[in-house]
């Protein structure tokens, strides 16, 4: 006879045995489908990384002291340039500013002033010559101690080759002292199209500070003019000038009729905008205008238009009343005859 009680232990031996091999299973289950789910996410991080772009999007602790060095640097560097141009004023001769590359060492002007000019005015270019533009050896001499590049500017003839094409290329092949916008065809109503092909051309060619533009019949005072950008080198994005606004007129006869003029608003007054007998903008802003050429429209006037291209822009305006130059103020850095 089988003792009492001693029956049902082979039975809890096997359910003890059952249930620690489903624990353990189990355990085994849960453990796999963790591990999938996170081999899951690592793909999908991996891919959305890959498809966006951003894999690499991070910036470590010692890149961003760098950039933090880096801007110092320009700060210093910034002042030092000012400092610079202010000795230069006082009779100081050397290299303006110069940026090495490898072997060799290239120079940075500090402004390049494109004259704008027309067929039939070489009266009002020979004033020029003889009063503010230097001619021949002290062109040159302008260009390397003062870093100063003045060129006129005109296009072609719409009968390209016709005798007003010749007479400038004469002209230039005596003076050299022209940009001739071959792909520009000359008409007054295309003035503001050749102030920005001008500022084109002038940013794709000289690798300047500043780049101005005036007119034919302005006079420059080329020590004030340099003295005054040397006060702005600090200012990475800058549009300088005789700021003004006005109102934008609508009728067919008026000498400043702006055909656009409904999209001034019912107000029909212009922006804020520097007057066109001279203004001057910074490289990052003549830059940004060669980049974008042909998608910056442009109005009626040179002046209008240029202002139009500041709009939306991390640019600073300079009301700088020694531009005035019909105003023939004390200490002006030009006058309009």
């Amino acid at each position: 006879m089988q003792s009492r009680g001693s029956g049902p232990r082979p039975l809890s031996r096997i359910s003890s045995i059952m249930l620690s091999m489903f624990a353990t299973m189990a355990t085994f289950y849960v453990a796999g489908r963790l591990w999938q789910d996170a081999q899951n996410r690592v793909y999908l991080i991996k891919e959305l990384d890959r498809r966006t772009g951003q894999g690499q999007s991070a910036i470590s602790v010692d890149e961003t002291l760098k950039l933090v060095a880096c801007r110092h640097q320009q700060k210093k560097l910034a002042a030092l340039e000012m400092e610079l141009a202010a000795a230069r004023h006082e009779g100081f001769v050397g290299q303006y500013s110069s940026e090495t590359n490898g072997t060799y060492s290239r120079k940075r002007l500090l402004v390049v002033i494109g004259i704008v000019t027309e067929f039939g005015r070489k009266k009002h270019r020979d004033a020029v010559r003889k009063s503010w533009l230097s001619t021949g050896a002290a062109m040159k001499k302008l260009e390397s101690e003062k870093g100063v590049v003045a060129r006129f500017v005109i296009g072609r003839s719409a009968n390209q080759g016709d005798g007003l094409d010749r007479e400038i290329d004469d002209e230039n092949s005596q003076t050299k002292d022209f940009i001739v916008l071959d792909n520009h065809v000359e008409a007054s109503e295309e003035g503001p199209k050749k102030t920005k092909l001008f500022l084109v051309y002038a940013a794709d060619t000289w690798d300047a500070e500043f780049y101005a533009k005036v007119n034919d019949d302005v006079y420059v005072n080329i020590d004030a003019l340099g003295t005054m950008l040397a006060s702005h080198l600090d200012k990475p994005r800058v549009y300088i000038g005789c700021m003004k606004s006005g109102e934008v007129f609508s009728e067919l006869s008026h000498k400043w009729f702006e055909p656009e003029w409904w999209k001034f608003g019912d107000g029909k007054s212009y922006f804020r905008h520097a007057s066109g007998e001279m203004f001057v903008v910074s490289r990052a802003v003549a830059q940004f205008i060669s980049i974008n050429k042909s998608i910056l429209r442009t109005f009626a006037h040179d002046d209008v238009s240029v202002g139009s291209w500041m709009i939306g822009l991390d640019v600073k305006h300079v009301n700088e009343g020694k531009l005035c130059c019909s105003s023939w103020s004390s200490g002006a850095v030009c006058a309009a005859a």
